[in-house]
């Protein structure tokens, strides 16, 4: 059942996001409660956005199990139990790295659906590129779904929203088909 809450609108990040994301937001939420979900995080380059935005929603303890902000590659591995030499390997940056993280944050939670999001916000190192970000989404029902983002050098704070936004899409199509099967998509450049 739906608690009266979810009728309200979220009110910490409000003045700061479209109104828009905010309403897919709280249809998420809606949807995932509806079909007996629980949501859990993994973010890096978001900051924990993701988690507050889900968050902001009174009434959705039921829904959001935790999030986890693992910034550092350290703490990837220690909260997450990323494997070190996939780091080292691939980089914090990757597809591996992104469904490691989900799968990670599924183990680590009483989730049912578990979202990680790991990229470069601003400018990076020259061999990196600016607003290129991962994201990855795992089930319990074995569905393991990556996007790869590429919002090209826009800034820290655009990049952030504009991770929220596809986050939020890729989740909701995750809550309403949790057992689809796993696939990966091509970049998308925005």
């Amino acid at each position: 059942m739906l608690s009266h809450e979810l009728e309200c609108d979220a009110e910490t990040l409000a003045p700061a996001l479209p109104d828009t994301l905010i309403g897919e937001a709280i249809a998420l939420l809606k949807d995932a409660g509806r079909a007996g979900l629980k949501l859990a995080t993994a973010e890096s380059c978001t900051g924990g956005l993701l988690s507050s935005l889900l968050t902001d929603v009174e009434g959705t303890s039921h829904v959001f199990d935790r999030g986890f902000v693992t910034y550092s590659k350290r703490s990837k591995c220690d909260l997450l139990g990323v494997p070190a030499g996939m780091i080292r390997w691939h980089g914090d940056v990757s597809e591996e790295v992104a469904r490691a993280m989900a799968w990670g944050a599924l183990q680590r939670s009483d989730a049912t659906v578990a979202f990680a999001i790991t990229g470069f916000t601003g400018k990076a190192g020259p061999t990196q590129e600016a607003g290129l970000v991962h994201m990855a989404c795992v089930t319990e029902g074995g569905y393991c779904d990556h996007q790869l983002y590429r919002f090209g050098d826009i800034g820290r704070g655009a990049t952030r929203v504009a991770a929220l936004q596809a986050a939020i899409h890729h989740l909701r199509v995750a809550v309403r088909h949790p057992d689809l099967p796993s696939k990966s998509h091509p970049a998308r450049t925005v």
